[in-house]
């Protein structure tokens, strides 16, 4: 077992490229995105795709408080429409619609990495396992589809608080539900800036770099995949 985890009780994950990744190599620009979106799509360039992502994420960002997946579809649904404006793919309302509710409500969209399971079967036996993540409510849609679920005794989700990761409210949550000391547990997340802010309040922060993008320079102890752990 990694020597971090020695003296810790419980073990905190995130989810994307930690526990999943996306079939398609992108969370928002799904499988059916692509489909629909057609030759429309290779028309624009990369920057201009770029800037209708951010639009669409300035959008989402701004009310996050959300309780259902009906109303994450809703959200999905705006997102989409901003893109195909913001890109003038002329999409159709049922397309925006199917392709809002396939992001919603198909867990094909995500691929487990092929360690994650039995890695956390095995580490369920000796620590209490949780789940810190920015997501929407379908994400326990997803990890049921992955067979993960069952192993997780408590989990921080950003829809029920309103914020993303690092403001500390999300750590915060994560102890609470714990009920151990910050010193006592670990947090493993693919982004140096998620990890800086539990390190902020004594969570012992682990980079995993399962995705390329993720394999940076940080002063935090890194892994490549989660099989390392064990």
């Amino acid at each position: 077992m990694l020597d971090l985890l020695s003296d810790k009780h419980v073990i905190f994950f995130d989810v994307g490229y930690t526990l999943d990744y996306p079939v398609s190599g992108d969370w928002m620009f799904t499988n059916r995105f692509y489909e629909l979106a057609g030759e429309r799509l290779t028309r624009c360039s990369e920057t201009q795709i770029s800037k209708a992502k951010e639009a669409g994420a300035d959008y989402l960002d701004k009310d996050h408080l959300i309780r259902t997946q009906e109303e994450e579809a809703e959200q999905f649904y705006l997102y989409y429409r901003i893109v195909s404006d913001c890109l003038q793919l002329e999409m159709t309302d049922n397309e925006i619609t199917e392709i809002a509710r396939d992001r919603t409500y198909n867990m094909d969209n995500y691929i487990i990495y092929p360690d994650a399971k039995e890695v956390i079967q095995t580490l369920s036996k000796t620590h209490r396992l949780g789940l810190i993540s920015d997501t929407w409510p379908s994400i326990e849609d997803q990890l049921r589809a992955l067979d993960v679920l069952q192993y997780f005794s408590f989990a921080t989700y950003s829809f029920s608080l309103g914020v993303f990761k690092p403001d500390r409210r999300m750590y915060l949550d994560a102890l609470q539900k714990c009920g151990h000391d910050a010193k006592e547990t670990v947090f493993i997340d693919d982004s140096p800036c998620n990890l800086d802010g539990a390190a902020e309040i004594g969570i012992t922060p682990i980079l995993i770099a399962a995705n390329p993008a993720s394999d940076v320079e940080t002063p935090y102890r890194k892994i490549h995949s989660l099989s390392e752990l064990i």
